[in-house]
């Protein structure tokens, strides 16, 4: 039989099903997009996945070429940090592919699982001879020639056990409930979980992923329904514990300082933005071309890493930033339409899975860009699928193998099938 003929076989056999919910041509309808194609995923998303990534490979070599080939440490290779970004790329890929293949009834099951191997590496990484100091930070553990940061699970971890502890606790989160059953038995635990990763996580030390994994956290648990009486105290004690943290350590204030007139200080504390500004700044409209810019001369520190963007921006112009910009509000923007489907497919689970994707996507992403752009002071945070980096790179796709898998779950259901 013919793939043709089969296909046709198959479409009579769902139409005629007694079980079946739709009609004949009702089905067609749902199965097909407006191309005409079957549409079993959403290919945009995928292409504007493909898209960064893709760009990114381009731009860390780019901005690495000049460092990695008079540089002993990388051999005095130019494409020393792209082959590496490739091989981070092939494995996320690969490992993205075994992920999809996973139900989100599986992932409800294994979030506690994923978040208590999580943490486990949070201590890992803090033990003398199993993390890796780089600069100050404790934050690697060593792997052979490659490193493993434990915080980048931690973000993927915090959305399906934020999720999954909604939906437990959906009963004891809401205004139903009086206010001091909420915090003691809905919010109350969620908070000692919070205040643990917290300590894991300063003491390494990574404020910027501290800031993302909690406030990813708590929102997740937000968007589920949490008492908004409770929402304001949380906000307050959060901004004033981020302001102590700030204050207490004398290289975070000094960041602040900087960023508020960097160009005071602009060969100080406040080098690296000035350095990312400059470089915005001479990209102009169209930008200088790819390989054509200057600041990656030594001028941009961590210019394949947390400055990236700023490269982007030098060699293809404000046009080139601008989509970078809409294509990750896109991205967040599609997350937060794929959790609502799921949420009308009654799929509570996985609707807050990808909605908290899309803010952690969105929040970290922000992050970045205000950075280079001179929005906000200077975090180790870098760009999400952009940036040089293993951990994030394989974290980053891995994440959005299971947004995929959602928006496939949803596409099933609509269509009446199980999953």
């Amino acid at each position: 039989m013919s793939a043709a003929a089969w296909w046709g076989a198959l479409r009579e056999r769902m139409a005629s099903s007694p079980s079946a919910p739709w009609s004949r041509a009702q089905g067609e309808r749902r199965m097909q997009s407006p191309t005409g194609v079957a549409a079993e995923f959403d290919v945009t998303l995928l292409w504007v996945i493909f898209a960064l990534v893709a760009l990114g490979l381009l731009m860390v070599y780019s901005s690495s070429i000049a460092s990695a080939s008079e540089s002993r440490f990388t051999r005095f290779s130019a494409s020393y940090y792209l082959i590496r970004q490739l091989v981070f790329v092939v494995i996320g890929a690969v490992l993205a592919l075994f992920v999809f293949e996973t139900s989100m009834r599986n992932w409800q099951r294994a979030a506690p699982y994923v978040f208590a191997f999580a943490i486990v590496l949070l201590v890992l990484v803090l033990l003398p001879g199993i993390g890796r100091v780089v600069n100050g930070a404790r934050r690697w553990i060593a792997l052979g020639p490659f490193g493993l940061q434990p915080s980048e699970l931690m973000k993927f971890a915090i959305v399906l056990f934020a999720a999954r502890y909604a939906v437990t606790k959906a009963a004891v989160l809401h205004a139903a409930q009086p206010l001091k059953q909420s915090l003691i038995h809905g919010l109350g635990p969620f908070l000692l979980w919070a205040l643990l990763i917290s300590v894991l996580l300063l003491k390494e030390p990574d404020f910027g992923a501290t800031l993302v994994v909690l406030s990813t956290g708590l929102l997740v648990l937000f968007m589920a329904g949490l008492d908004a009486r409770l929402v304001l105290p949380v906000l307050a004690v959060g901004l004033i514990a981020a302001v102590a943290l700030v204050w207490i350590e004398p290289y975070r204030l000094e960041r602040v300082f900087g960023f508020l007139d960097p160009w005071k200080e602009e060969f100080g504390k406040g080098y690296q933005l000035t350095q990312s500004l400059i470089a915005i700044g001479r990209g102009g409209l169209w930008g200088l071309g790819i390989g054509a810019g200057v600041s990656k001369h030594y001028y941009l520190p961590e210019a394949h890493t947390d400055f990236i963007l700023a490269v982007t921006a030098e060699e293809l112009g404000l046009l080139g930033l601008c989509l970078v910009i809409a294509a990750f509000a896109w991205l967040t923007w599609r997350s937060f339409m794929i959790g609502r489907e799921a949420r009308r497919l009654e799929q509570p689970f996985s609707a807050l899975v990808a909605q908290g994707i899309g803010t952690l996507f969105g929040i970290q992403s922000l992050i970045n860009i205000a950075v280079n752009l001179g929005f906000a002071p200077t975090k180790g945070l870098t760009l999400p699928l952009m940036s040089y980096g293993g951990s994030g790179m394989i974290a980053s796709l891995v994440t959005l193998s299971v947004l995929l898998r959602i928006d496939w779950e949803n596409r099933r259901l609509a269509r009446g099938f199980k999953v």
